[in-house]
């Protein structure tokens, strides 16, 4: 796969509801509950050290590193070690003999001590900052937390890391109260919203392509010829989803994302 290009779950022929199969059910749960409080609360801009904190995800990632170098020997649930950080210095020298194992000796161990760091240490206090500090602390939570799962991803099924990426992107779960769903129905409950508002806030629910028949669906919009022109296209065109013509489906890009987020903590708050 060339690097200048984004892998997709599809291309990588991995379903995100099998990145973890390997792991005993309990432990994938610890580790996919404790991912997906970080992404819900930034999501949701809870920023304070109580609401997004990435302890229990180390606790979880540590166990399955250890559990990994042991010969992928998993116990059914996620522990905390003592003396964290020493712990995790200590991996490096105890599993010295298990081949191909830099990442899981070495790097995620680093990652895992720097955001268990921040964990403790939020809200400290920080002088003369323009920006939010807890929102600039949050921010990397959220990015370490992604690269610790795309590494366990990575590990687990030999990907790149760009394919594991693609699978983590997948495991999000964007959930939106104020999305009603059921069965295959979708309804945005608030009311006065855009159009293009509600597109990127059901867009946002789901991981990877939608059909446009889908999403004209949910919407009850009065015509799909208007739908394309209006909504679909202005969101290509910005770069805020990629609609493919052909296939005629749409997903979210990163610059979607953030809006959709953004839109959604503006009305959830």
């Amino acid at each position: 796969m060339s690097s200048s290009c984004s892998a997709t779950v599809a291309d990588v022929g991995l379903a995100p509801e099998d990145a973890f199969s390997a792991l005993p059910a309990s432990l994938r749960d610890d580790l996919l509950m404790a991912f997906n409080e970080i992404v819900k609360n930034y999501r949701e801009h809870k920023w304070e050290p109580s609401e997004l904190n990435g302890g229990k995800l180390c606790e979880a990632v540590y166990t399955i590193t250890e559990g990994w170098l042991e010969g992928h020997k998993y116990p059914k649930r996620a522990k905390k070690p003592n003396q964290f950080p020493d712990t995790c210095w200590a991996l490096a020298q105890k599993y010295a003999h298990v081949p191909d194992s830099r990442s899981p000796r070495i790097l995620i161990p680093r990652m895992m001590i720097g955001l268990y760091d921040i964990r403790n240490n939020r809200g400290v206090g920080h002088a003369g900052a323009e920006v939010d500090p807890n929102h600039m602390d949050a921010t990397i939570v959220l990015y370490t937390a992604k690269w610790l799962m795309a590494e366990l991803v990575r590990l687990l099924h030999t990907l790149t890391t760009q394919e594991a990426t693609a699978i983590v992107d997948g495991l999000i779960e964007r959930e939106v109260t104020w999305v009603w769903t059921h069965g295959d129905k979708k309804r945005v409950l608030r009311t006065g919203m855009t159009w293009k508002q509600q597109t990127l806030v059901l867009l946002l629910t789901e991981p990877g392509d939608v059909a446009e028949a889908d999403l004209f669906q949910w919407l009850e919009h009065p015509g799909m010829q208007s739908f394309r022109k209006d909504v679909l296209k202005p969101l290509h065109k910005t770069r805020q989803a990629e609609y493919d013509t052909d296939k005629r489906t749409i997903r979210l890009l990163p610059p979607g994302v953030t809006a959709a987020e953004t839109l959604v903590a503006n009305i959830s708050s």
